[in-house]
């Protein structure tokens, strides 16, 4: 696997005289899986279409963690106006919706241009990718809204299941709180319901959700 820290990506600009690089990103999900495929892929597109690959990134992560978590966030943090990324799907970029149209909006508002080959999308300088970036946009307005509504929606609802909300007194362990709740909670996060979202409808705090996920849920 490459891995490569964010100075790098600095590096390689700095080699090429600051003009426009072409990155090929691949991801796969876990150690059996193997990069050789979509690192062929992209390779073979690149030779039919005249293109070089200036640098790759390679990953074995969830498509779940969000981008920070991924090598992918230093990347998105370093393109720059007029750099090409390259990817065998979109659905290496993330394994939800909503994370794969912020990641594709973020560009596009920074002019870096993204090719996929499996689906043959072209976002980049032209007027429908204008138009994608604002659907995108509202898409992931309207999502978060709901995400919203629907934490309101479950905690109105186990209110009036009898249920009371927030860390019962004397307790002595939060995590100990959420035994037994595995299947839910990883229900509401397939949901794409925040850490904290769940926090407030469990009654601890979004750090004792993160601990209980990374020690109790195989994601």
């Amino acid at each position: 696997m490459t891995i490569r820290k964010r100075p790098f990506f600095k590096q390689v600009k700095f080699l090429l005289g600051g003009i426009a690089v072409t990155y090929g990103y691949i991801r796969v999900s876990t150690d059996k899986q193997t990069v050789d495929n979509q690192r062929f892929e992209i390779e073979r597109f690149c030779i039919k279409n005249n293109l070089r690959i200036d640098e790759w990134i390679e990953e074995t992560i969830s498509g779940c963690k969000t981008p920070d978590k991924r090598l992918l966030g230093s990347l998105l943090e370093e393109v720059k106006s007029g750099d090409l990324i390259i990817c065998s799907e979109l659905s290496r970029l993330g394994r939800s919706l909503f994370m794969i149209m912020s990641i594709l909006n973020h560009l596009m508002m920074n002019e870096v241009r993204v090719w996929t080959i499996k689906d043959n999308y072209r976002l980049g300088d032209n007027i429908q990718s204008k138009v994608l970036a604002f659907a995108f946009s509202l898409t992931a307005e309207i999502e978060r809204d709901l995400i919203s509504q629907r934490t309101k929606e479950a905690l109105a609802r186990l209110r009036n299941e009898g249920k009371i909300l927030g860390r019962p007194y004397g307790s002595q362990s939060s995590i100990v709180k959420l035994s037994g709740r595995e299947q839910d909670i990883k229900m509401l996060l397939d949901r794409q319901f925040s850490k904290s979202a769940i926090g407030r409808i469990y009654g601890v705090n979004r750090i004792t959700v993160d601990l209980f996920v990374k020690n109790k849920i195989r994601m």
